[in-house]
């Protein structure tokens, strides 16, 4: 006779946890260890437990139910993790709103998850004044949210919430379009904390530079897995090359987040202070969209292999994290190793998979993903078909299993039946030391439906549309080559508030 086991409720119940949980057990056991440090404020794991504790139980007081919105517009303070870790033993999401925006894309962000309350700095107070809030009750940082916070009670709200629940609304931009809600759960904010701690490696008391905006993933996802794992936060609002100097020459630390555009700037700041870093297991972050010589100058200034990452504010830093660069090195290829923890298939339009060596699209499951976009069942219909999130990156597999980025699947340029993709142009391109920056864009056609069209920043006036031509002659095959090659400046090139390229605006204007 066969047997089936379904187990009780309890059981499956002691299964599950959430991240307020896990943060208040863990603090716990480390009571006067460091948590944050925000210039030279700092919060111990006790007191950082004890302010969220209150939070939540000031908002619970508030009237706030499970599942309801608590918006945040500040920049990077100890405040935002207190915000997020309060929210998270309360039961409530927190919409983590992006200070950058203009006011028709903010008022899109708050009217799109209808926020009960919002925590605002002092700083960006007076812009609220441009919005249409409604009868949202607002908190500004400081006194006011000192008052909301002390009359909290201390004690652990001890809520038994669903791992399943939204705990954060990160916001993604395309390159059109107003932003979505990315709805990350308490299931998804732990599992990107085992995977982050596991694939690099990290220390049980390592140390963390949260400089990158806390409204996009990496601030919130890895301050959370440290602060999860027992070791520091160092709060700095945004990039500040001295002050995060100041943190490496007192901590060791296993990364330094270092993304495009700030990298040779931060190299050079290096060179001017003369000084000796704390030992650093590895930096950056995005190799595919960074000079391959500034790569090398990174890891020689610091001493540190640059971490070759592939991920998304949906997944995480999950799909392919771990591949090094050595120091030194000028990479010929930005290979990536998949991560572990997550189930990677590239597939065809159709949703086959395709042979090693042929481009397809990312489709991944896994327990890092996120939930959804807030209220957009269009999007989740069309993105999550077949069980699988389908990213919008292409990626083609090696024979060694490793990981190749190609490019978006939006970009693609479909010439004469044949699939170009832009990247694949740029990077030849790009890889001139005399080129800035390379974008390709498509161009109605007669012939041929579409052909790829060549604009280039270059960092000098001795470089000619002749020898980028030739280039293309020599890596590329015939049908990939720009018909047209255009040189214009950098100011020319329109960008979205996070900084990427807005390459509809350029088809435009290329008519």
């Amino acid at each position: 006779m066969t047997q089936t086991y379904t187990p009780i409720a309890n059981v499956t119940s002691a299964g599950q946890t959430d991240l307020g949980a896990l943060f208040h057990s863990g603090a716990q056991a480390r009571p006067q260890q460091v948590a944050i440090t925000d210039g030279p404020r700092q919060l111990t794991y006790q007191q950082l437990d004890l302010r969220s504790n209150q939070l939540a139980n000031a908002f619970l007081a508030s009237g706030l139910e499970s599942q309801q919105r608590v918006a945040i517009l500040a920049g990077n303070c100890a405040e935002y993790f207190e915000v997020e870790l309060g929210a998270a033993k309360a039961g409530l999401i927190v919409a983590a709103l992006n200070w950058r925006l203009a006011k028709r894309e903010l008022q899109h962000c708050i009217d799109l998850v209808s926020p009960k309350l919002l925590i605002v700095s002092a700083a960006l107070a007076e812009s609220l004044a441009e919005l249409d809030l409604g009868d949202m009750q607002t908190i500004v940082l400081g006194q006011q949210y000192e008052a909301f916070l002390g009359a909290g009670a201390q004690s652990y709200p001890d809520k038994r919430i669903d791992p399943e629940n939204g705990l954060v609304i990160l916001y993604t931009s395309g390159t059109t379009g107003l932003p979505k809600g990315a709805l990350i759960s308490h299931r998804a904010m732990i599992a990107r904390g085992l995977s982050f701690v596991s694939e690099l490696n990290m220390a049980h008391n390592d140390h963390f530079i949260a400089w990158a905006p806390m409204f996009h993933m990496v601030s919130t996802d890895q301050g959370l897995a440290i602060l999860l794992r027992g070791g520091t936060v160092h709060m700095v609002d945004g990039y500040q090359a001295d002050k995060m100097i100041a943190l490496l020459e007192r901590y060791p630390m296993r990364w330094l987040v270092m993304v495009p555009g700030m990298v040779t700037e931060f190299v050079e700041a290096l060179r001017q202070h003369h000084t000796t870093l704390q030992p650093l297991g590895m930096i950056g972050a995005m190799a595919d969209l960074i000079p391959r010589e500034h790569i090398a100058l990174a890891t020689v200034a610091l001493n540190a292999p640059f971490l070759n990452t592939f991920g998304a504010t949906e997944t995480g830093l999950v799909p392919a994290t771990g591949s090094l660069i050595p120091i030194g090195e000028i990479p010929t290829s930005l290979s990536k190793r998949q991560s572990a923890f997550c189930d990677v298939r590239l597939v065809d339009p159709d949703d086959n998979e395709v042979a090693v060596g042929e481009p397809g699209e990312v489709a991944i499951s896994g327990p890092t993903l996120f939930s959804g976009y807030w209220d957009n069942d269009k999007v989740n219909v069309s993105d999550f078909r077949g069980g699988r999130f389908h990213m919008g990156d292409v990626l083609r597999r090696n024979p060694d299993g490793t990981l190749d980025y190609v490019d978006r699947v939006k970009y693609m340029i479909k010439s004469g039946g044949e699939n170009i993709y832009p990247a694949e142009i740029e990077q030849v391109i790009e890889a001139d030391e005399r080129v800035e920056t390379a974008v390709v864009v498509r161009k109605e056609d007669e012939r041929w439906g579409e052909v790829p069209v060549l604009l280039v920043v270059a960092n000098t006036d001795t470089v000619t549309a002749k020898e980028l031509m030739e280039l293309c002659e020599r890596d590329l095959s015939r049908y990939k080559r720009p018909r047209e090659i255009h040189f214009i400046s950098d100011e020319d090139l329109p960008r979205s508030t996070t900084g990427k390229i807005q390459r509809h605006i350029l088809e435009q204007r290329i008519g």
